[in-house]
């Protein structure tokens, strides 16, 4: 990740990357897959209102909207064997998106062509996509995690988008994302950066970099949370998993 990173680097150096402004919500997706890679390369991290078309964005809230609760199932931690429901760690309930859907169709293309312009653009080698909407009831969190599964860098890129109308900050429920600062001494402190979980907003982050928690909020909390993956098939397992 490193090397990529530092890749990206000598082409913004010689001038490959255009720079852009924050007005994210033109409509262009070619403007705002310029902006969100400007910053990962810069900070490692973006935070992006207005980031998706409009009309996909409401497909999403209708989608969601409609999906009856049974459909949401308990979130849990870990991958196949060493998956398992904690609800110590996490209290969410999610929905897996598929393209059985329009809104889910649109979505997913959407994601493709994000990974396809970050690859161009940084180099990351991102190979696949998953994502599901996720539902938090009042109260409910997600205690501080790493996203990268110890031991597999498969996820390496984490990205969230937010589907609740007329958030306020007093509703709680923010991303806390933390990440690390040198001072003038050369000593690192930790710094929390606390995302209010406002319709349309979008982050994205590098997931072996940004230890991060949901915090409770004092209603319900709607968002899609989503992780791009390389490829690490090998002689023993195939990547991904079916």
């Amino acid at each position: 990740m490193k090397k990529a990173r530092s890749m990206a680097a000598e082409n913004e150096r010689m001038g490959a990357l255009v720079q852009v402004g924050d007005n994210c919500g033109t409509g262009d997706s070619r403007h705002v897959f310029e902006a969100i890679a400007a910053d990962l390369l810069e900070k490692g991290y973006s935070i992006k209102p207005n980031a998706v078309p409009t009309n996909l964005l409401d497909g999403l809230w209708q989608q969601l909207r409609s999906t009856p609760s049974h459909q949401f199932d308990p979130a849990g931690v870990g991958r196949q064997r060493a998956h398992m429901v904690n609800n110590f760690i996490r209290s969410d309930t999610i929905s897996w998106i598929e393209r059985e859907t329009v809104a889910g169709e649109n979505w997913l293309n959407w994601a493709v062509e994000l990974q396809q312009y970050l690859n161009r653009r940084l180099f990351l080698g991102l190979f696949s996509f998953e994502s599901h909407f996720s539902h938090y009831a009042p109260g409910d969190f997600y205690k501080k995690h790493l996203d990268a599964f110890k031991g597999q860098s498969n996820r390496v890129l984490s990205v969230v988008l937010y589907l609740n109308p007329d958030w306020m900050p007093d509703d709680g429920g923010e991303l806390a994302l933390y990440h690390n600062d040198h001072s003038h001494h050369g000593e690192r402190s930790q710094n929390v950066l606390k995302v209010t979980p406002s319709m349309g907003t979008f982050v994205a982050f590098l997931s072996e970099e940004f230890p991060h928690e949901v915090l409770p909020a004092k209603r319900d909390r709607y968002a899609i949370a989503g992780w791009f993956r390389v490829n690490t098939t090998s002689a023993e397992r195939a990547d991904p998993p079916n």
